[in-house]
């Protein structure tokens, strides 16, 4: 009887194991980390379209970035996502922009994330001036293999940083420069959300949101500000609210971890290195000056067109500010889109609208 008892127990076990693993082949699915591809109607893959993960030597570290392109011909564009440490390709997965029906999309990962994440790499020497300079490398990299003079270049919220700091600095190597949610003054960013959120749920009569809100008062010193900023409020309130990274993402975990790791576009070593990537990210001076960053006082000009894409509901990168900035900023042309719908990201909540609007600057330009 014992004996049974034992087997039972260890085939249940083992019916137990086999399931968990089972379910989370189903939902966590291993790949080769290929991309999807552009086909014709007949199924076959286009012929001047192009879906590659490619990597560039630059100073001894090989950075990674993921190519789009339904024609190789069109302009190209490099994207310098957010996050940071999250790969911007992730939202172009989850929510798919066509970017690369009119470009040569280059999503680059930053040094030491994503696709260029390295164990090795030292925290402290990814700098701002390591990161432009790495913009620099891969701008003249995908203007001498597609043959363009002069490339476009999209910065969304920690990426506008390193976008506008390049484009300031090295203007010639640019057509024009795309800005989704640009980030312009972190911390009244943050105090202007504060307010918003603390009002919302004392309007929604929420106490309980509404206490922890007021036992977090943020301007009353830089220690209560910075355990605000790394809070789970924060995040979500944001969400809960929709004036997050979507309007209909609930939580980073839900919107962002889990399809992360699901995301066949990546080998399982690839999701891994994500995570790793961001983690370490945190440390990364380039991360601390991002935040510190006041576009009022940095960036009183630029020499190229800039083209503001805000959503009405960012509270991520204040819609308030970047309008303020984008009426402050002089450049040879500039434009300002708002985006009802939109939370964080326009260009992903509202891809029909977006390309509506690149449309108008391209035959413009």
């Amino acid at each position: 009887m014992q004996r049974k008892r034992v087997r039972k127990m260890i085939i249940g076990i083992l019916i137990f194991v086999a399931v968990l693993l089972l379910t989370t082949l189903i939902i966590f699915p291993p790949s080769r980390g290929k991309l999807p591809q552009f086909y014709d109607e007949n199924g076959n893959i286009l012929e001047n379209s192009l879906a590659e993960k490619c990597y560039l030597n630059v100073d001894g570290a090989d950075l990674g970035m993921i190519i789009m392109a339904k024609d190789i011909s069109n302009p190209v564009l490099l994207v310098c996502g957010g996050g940071p440490g999250i790969p911007e390709y992730l939202m172009e997965d989850m929510y798919p922009s066509s970017l690369a029906d009119k470009f040569v999309v280059c999503y680059l990962e930053y040094r030491g994330t994503g696709l260029s994440y390295n164990s090795e790499i030292k925290a402290e020497d990814m700098t701002t001036e390591r990161y432009i300079s790495d913009i620099v490398s891969v701008t003249e990299y995908l203007s001498e293999r597609f043959g363009q003079q002069k490339i476009y270049i999209m910065g969304h919220s920690f990426g506008t940083y390193i976008a506008i700091k390049t484009v300031q600095q090295y203007p010639d190597y640019y057509n024009a420069y795309f800005a989704m949610s640009q980030t312009c003054n972190q911390k009244e960013s943050e105090y202007l959300a504060y307010d918003y959120m603390k009002s919302q749920y004392e309007e929604a009569g929420n106490t309980q949101m509404v206490k922890k809100f007021t036992e977090c008062p943020i301007r009353e010193s830089e220690e209560m500000y910075s355990k605000y900023f790394s809070s789970s409020l924060r995040d979500t309130a944001m969400h809960e609210l929709g004036v997050g990274t979507t309007r209909d993402m609930e939580s980073v975990i839900t919107g962002i971890f889990f399809p992360s790791l699901r995301c066949t576009a990546y080998t399982w070593g690839e999701r891994i290195n994500i995570w790793n990537g961001k983690t370490t990210s945190r440390h990364f001076p380039v991360v601390d000056d991002s935040i510190h960053f006041n576009a009022f006082d940095d960036v009183q000009s630029l020499q190229i067109p800039v083209y503001f894409f805000a959503g009405k509901y960012d509270y991520t990168c204040c819609y308030e500010l970047q309008y303020r900035f984008y009426e402050h900023i002089d450049a040879p042309r500039k434009e300002f889109f708002t985006f009802e719908n939109s939370a964080h990201s326009p260009i992903f909540e509202e891809p029909e609208k977006s390309l509506e609007a690149i449309e108008e600057i391209l035959k413009s330009e």
